[in-house]
């Protein structure tokens, strides 16, 4: 996949609106472009503010499950503007950190934004998350924080992170993974939505279930160890994103969402974290 034919539309739109200094967009997704996580979430308080920590929040808990910790090199694939780089940064040291995105202009913020400390390094580099442009085990850890279903293959992005990870390396992801019995429905409604979903959100492939996965793992090397259902927990997410989007002038991205957050609540859809060993 080429610089050239990567549509992301929703990035266009978010780049433009940090381009004229819009408050709300850049507290919250100038640093994380995903969903957030709520311990409590009745708690939650629908503010910007309180949306931004809780990205935070869902970065740490996808980080954690894949054992990041002092002294790794850890490889986040569709890094966007560095978010999970620069909380690993501000966690961690000795830690050699790489992010990897196809869009340059994500890369071109990701590098003003976040600078090393504590010792660390830190490379954004521009490729392809199912062409990997690095060495076999050269990682101890590779993330892919809520960006799978916009990779052209999963099965190619498992076997180059196999490939690039040490022995005893870990893979942790978060996506959205619909249930099987959900699946006909989806493919169903692909038939009507998919378009205008993809004008919004560009390529994505929501066809992944829990049991896709586990039989994905086996084929690719790699050991099941995490399967964390966080929907309830990330719910708190969708009148926040909906209200920014609508009140951006976006009402068919706010529509959007807001049926992604039905699917959700219906239990149709699961909001999960994986995480992967090695064999």
């Amino acid at each position: 996949m080429s610089q050239t034919n990567v549509q992301l539309p929703y990035f266009d739109e978010l780049l433009e609106q940090l381009r004229k200094g819009n408050p709300d967009a850049i507290q919250a997704f100038g640093r994380h472009v995903h969903w957030g996580y709520w311990e409590n979430p009745d708690a939650a308080d629908g503010s910007v503010a309180d949306f931004a920590e809780a990205a935070e929040r869902l970065c740490r808990r996808v980080c954690d499950s894949g054992s990041v910790g002092d002294g790794l090199r850890i490889l986040d694939c569709g890094c966007g503007f560095g978010g999970t780089i620069a909380s690993l940064n501000e966690r961690f040291s000795n830690v050699q950190l790489v992010g990897l995105n196809i869009d340059e202009r994500q890369l071109e913020r990701a590098r003003k934004e976040v600078q090393p400390r504590a010792g660390n390094q830190i490379d954004f580099v521009q490729g392809d998350a199912c062409e990997l442009p690095f060495e076999d085990a050269s990682f101890d850890v590779v993330l892919a924080v809520e960006c799978i279903f916009h990779f052209p293959s999963r099965e190619r992005f498992f076997k180059e992170a196999r490939r690039v990870l040490k022995p005893g390396g870990k893979l942790a992801i978060c996506d959205f993974v619909p249930t099987s019995f959900m699946m006909p429905f989806i493919k169903f409604m692909d038939l009507f939505v998919k378009n205008s979903v993809s004008q919004v959100y560009g390529n994505v492939n929501s066809h992944y279930t829990l049991g896709d996965y586990q039989d994905l793992a086996k084929n690719t090397g790699f050991v099941s160890q995490i399967e964390e259902n966080i929907t309830s927990n990330t719910l708190p997410t969708y009148p926040v994103v909906c209200r920014l989007m609508r009140e951006s002038g976006n009402i068919e991205a706010g529509n959007i969402t807001m049926g992604a957050d039905w699917l959700g609540r219906l239990g149709l859809t699961h909001y999960m974290i994986l995480s992967f060993d090695t064999k």
